[in-house]
């Protein structure tokens, strides 16, 4: 028995951790002897409250910008502000249990709105079907979670390699809010953007005062060129949470396919206005080169993870065998055996979800077999893409994509084809996204519980009741955003286009439409190449060239990588004097105002959508082009004047 220890993630947890040495030699964790309030009612009424607050918001954010940021660190600095205004003692711990909760809620989002709009896009569906869509979140939410499970030790506890950039971050923010530092210059950070993000979104979705977006093409010849940028306070805040590397990547992405592949293609004969070429080019042929990069991204993502996915099977098998290797309660996971039930009540759900898709017997059985087995892949991916460049840049996209792929192919030899196939299809990648999702935020949770003291056991109930919560919160919401905004879901105001992608997608295989494979396979090898350059960077620099957001930057519309480049250079601005390891410390302020800019653009433009349901219709006030434009090119500087203002690091935060 080694002698005891404290906690060294977090010297603000008054109790005592002994350890003991496995087979292997290394120290294990053998449990707290006092604790903390952890899972208290008041931790679990809140955590389910802003499970729902955070889906909603992020259901806003996937359809507006192709992408969302994680929540596990605005839902930390939520918990730790609601729990010292409303209390006058909590703990870390509960905190931690809330964090965890609500940022199920957000990853859940992701997986269902990358997904299900495609139903609507491919004309399957008039409207959102409310108990296929909860039905397929529940199931989809609960098996990353239940697949995350026996991958903990292998990703989390016995993995430094994995620094889990987000993880660590939060669980710093948990233990500063827990030390009471900076608590009331938090609170108005969060407050101050949340304002800004509201007011925002009312003058242009509301007032009509200002443009969603600032863009211009020429022609020449038979060449588009095509700039522009979306006026969005939101995509300011997401390039500065993800930094400078991730919003570079995926500008340069951008830039592949609007400044130099539409150019290449040329084609501005067949369209009257150049704008319209540039984006008829993007949606016809660029966005595929960037599929066909994805393809490549998630391939060799899955091949690096190989071995986590062994040592996943062999952990899950030791469990059901009841082989514990002297592991203590204090460190325990949901059982083995309450997974393999819950698993195969999911899998039973999933049966009949696929059943109603395509009335079926075999198609379904199919369908239900490759969701599972793509599901556990991608679990193990998603765990340790998460733990290596964090969940906000996570390619879940490309997983999906991978996931569509594989599916399409599978049921086409099948013989599978028409409406049958695309919506089985879509059903394999709605699954398997809502399982990517969940399981990288189940990961990132994980590891921020784990170093501020909690119990795994505890953070995993909590994640389930997170889920089970947010998965009926997600059909009412795409709905009064599908029926309540000007051109729906997938028109230019929520493009969606991870959906349009994979209505696309589904109806090349389903026989339905042409799928430009030559375009896929040039993105293919674009992706190779990027793929050594990585690999040459990360031995020969400190910099590197992730494949994944620049695919992204290639299929979203390059009027998002504009502001989030600008969010990106920004925080870089002021963390640039400073080593890696301070820049969470020193960007701190930002992102929290960056967290509610996020949160009050997205809750406003669902709170509008609620009141055009009521009836209750926007304003115009008439205002001319050029007055229109102007006033956008002045919100525009007081955008960046804003955030260069309020992102600035305190001199001693």
């Amino acid at each position: 028995m080694a002698e005891p220890k404290g906690n060294p993630h977090n010297p603000y947890q008054p109790h005592v951790i002994d350890t003991i040495d496995d087979a292997s030699g290394r120290e294990v964790a053998s449990g707290p002897t006092t604790s903390l309030p952890e899972l208290t009612p008041r931790a679990i009424v809140l955590g389910l409250i802003l499970s729902v607050v955070m889906g909603a918001a992020n259901v806003y954010v996937g359809l507006k910008a192709g992408m969302t940021v994680s929540a596990s660190i605005p839902a930390a600095v939520m918990a730790m502000l609601l729990f010292r205004l409303l209390f006058k003692k909590s703990s870390v711990l509960e905190a931690n249990q809330v964090q965890t909760c609500a940022s199920a809620g957000e990853s859940l989002a992701a997986g269902i709105i990358f997904t299900m709009p495609a139903m609507i896009l491919i004309g399957h569906w008039q409207s959102f079907d409310f108990w296929t869509v909860s039905i397929v979140a529940l199931t989809g939410g609960l098996l990353g979670i239940l697949f995350m499970i026996p991958m903990r030790r292998v990703f989390v506890a016995d993995n430094p390699d994995l620094p889990f950039p987000e993880g660590v971050a939060c669980a710093a923010v948990l233990e500063a809010g827990e030390e009471g530092e900076g608590q009331h210059d938090a609170a108005i950070s969060l407050i101050i953007g949340g304002v800004i993000g509201a007011i925002f979104k009312i003058g242009a979705g509301f007032l009509s005062l200002v443009n969603d977006s600032l863009q211009i093409a020429r022609t020449a010849g038979d060449r588009i060129f095509y700039f522009g940028g979306d006026l969005s306070p939101m995509l300011v805040a997401v390039g500065f949470i993800v930094r400078l590397n991730v919003a570079v990547l995926i500008f340069i992405g951008g830039a592949i396919g609007w400044l130099i592949g539409i150019p290449l293609l040329g084609g501005a004969a067949g369209y009257a206005d150049p704008l319209d070429g540039a984006w008829g080019i993007w949606s016809t042929q660029i966005r595929y080169v960037g599929v066909g990069a994805m393809v490549v991204g998630g391939m060799s993502s899955l091949f690096a993870v190989r071995h986590g996915l062994k040592a996943a099977v062999t952990e899950l098998s030791a469990g059901l065998r009841g082989h514990t290797n002297g592991r203590d309660t204090g460190q325990r996971d949901i059982p083995s055996g309450v997974i393999v039930v819950l698993g195969s009540v999911c899998t039973v759900m999933l049966a009949i979800v696929n059943y109603r898709f395509t009335h079926d017997a075999g198609v379904s059985a199919l369908s239900t077999i490759v969701m599972l087995a793509m599901g556990f892949f991608f679990t193990a991916v998603a765990s340790y893409i998460v733990g290596l460049v964090g969940n906000s840049n996570s390619p879940v996209s490309g997983m999906t994509i991978t996931a569509v792929l594989a599916a399409g192919g599978l049921l086409w030899l099948f013989s599978y084809s028409g409406n049958q196939g695309m919506v089985a299809t879509l059903g394999i990648a709605a699954v398997v996204c809502c399982v990517a999702c969940t399981s990288g935020d189940v990961c990132n949770d994980l590891k921020t519980g784990s170093l501020v003291g909690a119990a795994p056991f505890r953070q995993q109930i909590m994640q389930i009741a997170g889920v089970c919560v947010a998965a009926f919160v997600m059909a009412p919401v795409l709905t009064l955003l599908h029926n309540n905004t000007e051109g729906g879901i997938g028109g230019e105001k929520l493009s969606a286009p991870q959906a349009s992608l994979f209505a696309s997608l589904a109806r090349g295989f389903a026989g339905e439409g042409e799928l430009p494979w030559g375009l896929i396979g040039v993105g293919a090898g674009v992706g190779v190449l990027i793929l050594g350059i990585d690999e040459w960077m990360k031995r020969n620099t400190k910099h590197r060239a992730h494949l994944m957001p620049i695919a992204v930057g290639m299929y979203l519309p390059f009027g998002l990588a504009t502001p989030i480049l600008i969010g990106g250079l920004i925080a870089h601005f002021y963390s640039r004097r400073t080593e890696a390891k301070e820049h969470d410390r020193i960007l701190h302020r930002g992102v929290l105002f960056s967290s509610g800019i996020i949160a009050g653009e997205a809750l406003t433009a669902v709170g509008l959508a609620g009141l055009a349901a009521m009836s209750i219709s926007a304003r115009d006030f008439g205002l001319s082009a050029g007055l229109k434009t102007l006033i956008s090119l002045a919100v525009a500087g007081a955008i960046v004047c804003a955030f260069v203002v309020m992102t600035k690091p305190r001199a001693n935060p």
